[in-house]
């Protein structure tokens, strides 16, 4: 995620921002020229102080503080370019509902920032009604009503249980199914994965490509998720996969690398904003020096990204361990790993749009 200046006073901004602490402007974000900019309102629009000069509104989800992103003026969108992938939302007269939506929004909005700045393929339901990419959002329905919301995707359409950006919720689920790492902007990078599976594999005559580094997908995946669940990972799974659910099947394994390959990315454009670099004086070798100076959108070679992005996690872990907190990216890149990897920078850079 880069950095962005308000066009007034140059303060610092960051991608959240909906507002200038420093001189008090409105920011709406242009997903077209991956920009944040100041506005001054006109009469029912507004007008960017970024140049050239647009006339813009918001998507109509501001006015549940869930969006801050910008549509032209002369749109007959009212819905901007992530908010327009959701099919259904929950009842937002429920404050519970509403604070959690918004959370979702929030990192939902930072996986479309990366998606639409990888000129990936984005259709929605009304483009493409059989496969466009669309998001139902819902709450669990009252006990004894139903059964919970299960997180998961069918050809396109995306569930996602609102209850997961429950913190304490969250928690609770990660450590009863064992894992190191489960938020919210990694269940939507991972489901993600299997819309871009179908997309970018199965759809673009890349199965057989696919299924060389990851697996046969035709293995029935009902059976492999029981025996996952009944035995856990293979021993030293740590040697060819990506995380533990990465071994249930290959769509997983896609998916869950996909998902990481996304986290890669984000991190590395961060660090770079911020202008960090990795140096520490007792590496003699010079094997966790990186200066993350690469713009991980145009570079073409992974192993330049696995480069710079190890150092990164070997240094922020050890920042986390002094803070008490748990390791910031607690995985282990193994050499498979890293090529299941590079199948998926290769896939995203032949399929980048116009």
């Amino acid at each position: 995620m880069r950095l962005f200046n308000c066009q007034h006073c140059r303060n610092l901004l960051y991608f959240e921002n909906r507002i200038c602490e420093k001189c008090g402007h409105r920011l709406g974000y242009m997903p077209k020229r991956s920009l944040l900019t100041a506005l001054e309102p006109e009469g029912d629009n507004w007008v960017t102080l970024a140049k050239p000069v647009a006339t813009v509104r918001f998507c109509v989800n501001a006015d549940y503080d869930a969006c801050n992103w910008l549509i032209s003026a002369d749109s007959p969108d009212i819905l901007c370019a992530s908010c327009r992938h959701n099919q259904t939302i929950p009842d937002l007269s429920l404050a519970a509902n509403l604070a959690g939506w918004r959370k979702l929004e929030l990192a939902k909005h930072r996986l479309f920032y990366t998606l639409l700045k990888l000129r990936l393929p984005l259709k929605d339901r009304h483009e493409d009604p059989e496969h466009g990419l669309a998001f139902d959002i819902l709450a669990d329905p009252p006990a004894q009503q139903g059964p919970k919301v299960m997180t998961g995707h069918d050809n396109g359409l995306i569930t996602l249980a609102l209850t997961e950006a429950d913190d304490a919720q969250r928690e609770l689920r990660r450590q009863q199914m064992g894992e190191p790492y489960r938020t919210l902007l990694g269940h939507l990078r991972h489901e993600v994965g299997h819309h871009f599976w179908d997309v970018l594999v199965r759809d673009a005559g890349k199965l057989e490509a696919c299924r060389a580094v990851f697996g046969d997908n035709s293995v029935d995946y009902e059976e492999a998720l029981k025996i996952h669940y009944a035995e856990g990972a293979p021993p030293e799974w740590q040697n060819n996969f990506i995380s533990e659910y990465s071994t249930t099947h290959p769509w997983e394994d896609f998916a869950e690398t996909w998902a990481h390959y996304l986290h890669i990315i984000d991190a590395l454009e961060t660090a770079g904003a911020f202008g960090v670099q990795v140096a520490p004086e007792l590496d003699e070798t010079g094997e966790l020096k990186s200066q993350l100076d690469i713009d991980p959108y145009r570079e073409k070679d992974i192993e330049k990204l696995v480069s710079g992005w190890l150092p990164l996690t070997f240094a922020v872990n050890n920042l986390n361990r002094g803070m008490g907190q748990p390791d910031l990216y607690p995985f282990i890149l193994s050499q498979p790993a890293i090529e299941k990897l590079g199948f998926i920078h290769q896939l995203v850079h032949d399929a980048r749009t116009s």
